[in-house]
């Protein structure tokens, strides 16, 4: 049975004294990638433990003129994923429950985790404050369900990054792992806003994983090699606005040989895709990836 809770309270009544919980955390909206994490957290817990999956879109990680009021709510069909894939209970607080406020002109104004220079880069540097939402949420959602463990697609990669070193520099005391990216037949992503995209501007989206590919294929000659061949398969599609495409090391550093991550991130019409993929990177040609990290 899939508890639904509102309150903290009615969450951890939920929990039963079960010692070891696994939390995934949602904005909603939820599809096969979404349960492929469900089903990885009740992996780690077992079948004796708690998996509790968050249903919460935050507003603080949405600038202006985002789509915060478009984002898709679909709660009814997301308890029915998470019951699908086992999950225990799905906790879906207000921003009342979150952050003590539905004031959401002040919500910026409260104490929040500052991501460090880390957070500026790729996806910080187009969305500035993006992971000072993002980590503050994370951060408030973990004290509020305590568990011992949490997961996070790869799909959204500086995101699991940055969390894991938020984790580890706070001393939260819970294990983040990351789970791999889920695709959709053509090699798309799964994402919510995938449904955003007209059939003309899905078609042409493919070229996202495309180029992440061409890249991963290259990166024996280097990164700068690697980005260049992504950016090239990018530039067939003219749907597709490049924001950046960039080579980097695992931890979002400058690449060098060994293992590595090629990052994107592209508008097809009115929609933003991000992807990524590992790589394993030959000798530097030169520039190292630092020198790239910035929008495009």
């Amino acid at each position: 049975m899939t508890v639904v809770a509102t309150t903290r309270e009615q969450m951890l009544q939920a929990r039963d004294g079960r010692s070891q919980v696994a939390v995934v955390m949602t904005m909603g909206a939820l599809h096969d990638g979404h349960a492929s994490l469900m089903r990885a957290a009740r992996e780690q817990v077992g079948s004796d433990g708690h998996v509790v999956t968050t249903v919460f879109v935050n507003p603080t990680q949405f600038a202006a003129g985002e789509d915060f009021d478009r984002y898709p709510r679909t709660l009814e069909a997301d308890v029915q994923t998470c019951r699908d894939a086992g999950v225990d209970c799905v906790f879906a607080p207000g921003v009342a429950e979150v952050y003590g406020s539905t004031d959401l002109a002040r919500l910026s104004d409260r104490v929040m985790v500052d991501p460090g220079s880390l957070g500026t880069v790729l996806e910080g540097a187009i969305r500035p404050g993006h992971f000072r939402g993002v980590l503050t949420v994370v951060a408030t959602l973990l004290h509020l369900t305590d568990p011992d463990v949490a997961m996070f697609g790869e799909k959204d990669y500086q995101q699991l990054v940055l969390i894991g070193s938020m984790a580890q520099a706070l001393a939260f005391g819970v294990r983040i792992i990351g789970v791999p990216t889920m695709r959709e037949p053509d090699g798309l992503a799964m994402s919510s806003r995938n449904r955003y995209l007209s059939a003309v501007e899905r078609a042409a989206a493919s070229v996202v994983p495309q180029a992440l590919m061409a890249a991963v294929a290259a990166a024996g000659d280097g990164p700068q090699v690697a980005r260049a061949a992504g950016l090239a398969v990018l530039a067939t599609e003219p749907l597709a606005q490049v924001e950046y495409l960039e080579v980097t090391d695992p931890m979002l550093g400058p690449a060098g040989p060994g293992a590595g991550r090629v990052l994107t991130a592209v508008r097809v019409g009115s929609t933003r895709l991000i992807d990524n993929m590992p790589c394993v990177l030959g000798p530097s040609d030169g520039a190292g990836a630092s020198e790239g990290m910035d929008a495009r």
